[in-house]
């Protein structure tokens, strides 16, 4: 523990306000086509109703907040905050947009962009997964210890990856166990990350599918496009075994899937039970990360009270 306090004390983060936010907010009208995306943007500008709504904004009022950009080498100006301005400005028909222009590191505009689009009211676990995955990679370099505290190095890189994943997720509510789970779904194959977006497929489940690899997630996709069937989170235990064991074949994941023996548990805790522990403005989802990680640490402990 010791160990993950000191690494922490080494890392510092600035937050989207400490970056953008005492400097001097000169505003300049920037042609679209010198605005291009950031680099790997994980957040989807979608064209949907809320998009509609801010288009009618702008023709109304304008832009109202100038996005951010920075300069960059191959000529242009990457956006840092300001992508779905830039495309709402382009369907009302504006050829110019608002910005401030802002000198910073790749780390500090990775910092910047995840944050600021990270307070959005909703956000996709596919969007939330290559998010954090890029603020930990930032974090990480600004954690490197020095020669003298490198003597286990393995040892040195899991704290401070555990203690990078918790400043990732301090600023969201989430743990750094939860920002592990979420950032394990990059390693999912698009069309199965699709079904975790449109709910398809729950977290935990999705995490535990994580670990196969893209030919055996080719094969479960296949199966849940012929049987109509999903993986619960106990079946999805089952093929990470089957992956382990090097025992997977489209036949044993068809067995599990259609599996009628093992039925899903299905247990709902008493209203008056949860009100003791939380208050009512917790959500449902966050009750259930908060029982979950106490569930792992419990299964850790193996599962004695």
């Amino acid at each position: 523990m010791g160990g993950g306090r000191s690494i922490a004390g080494k890392i510092k983060i600035n937050s989207y306000g400490d970056l953008f936010g005492s400097e001097d907010n000169e505003v300049s009208e920037m042609d679209l086509t010198e605005l291009h995306s950031f680099k790997n943007h994980p957040f989807k500008v979608l064209e949907d109703e809320k998009m509609q709504e801010l288009v009618e904004s702008i023709k109304v009022r304008g832009v109202v907040v100038p996005g951010v950009v920075r300069a960059i080498s191959e000529g242009g100006y990457e956006i840092i905050s300001g992508h779905r301005r830039k495309r709402a400005c382009e369907l009302a028909g504006l050829k110019t947009m608002p910005v401030i222009i802002r000198k910073c590191t790749d780390d500090e505009a990775i910092l910047a962009m995840v944050d600021s689009n990270l307070q959005r009211d909703e956000i996709l676990p596919s969007e939330k997964a290559f998010a954090y995955k890029m603020k930990l990679e930032a974090l990480s370099h600004q954690g490197k210890t020095s020669e003298e505290e490198s003597k286990d190095e393995t040892s040195r890189r899991v704290v401070e990856k555990l203690v990078s994943a918790d400043l990732v997720g301090q600023a969201f509510g989430e743990s750094g166990r939860q920002v592990q789970r979420y950032i394990r779904l990059t390693e999912l194959v698009t069309e199965l990350l699709e079904m975790v977006d449109s709910k398809k497929i729950k977290l935990y489940p999705a995490v535990e599918l994580s670990y196969l690899t893209d030919k055996q997630q080719g094969i479960l996709l296949a199966v849940i496009n012929e049987e109509n069937a999903v993986p619960s989170l106990d079946q999805a235990q089952q093929l990470k075994r089957l992956s382990q064991e090097q025992t997977y074949t489209k036949d044993a994941v068809c067995e599990i899937l259609l599996s009628s023996v093992k039925k899903e548990r299905k247990f709902t805790i008493k209203h008056k039970i949860i009100s003791r522990y939380f208050s009512p403005e917790t959500t449902d989802e966050e009750i259930e990360n908060i029982l979950c990680t106490l569930l792992d640490e419990w299964k850790r402990n193996g599962g004695r009270k």
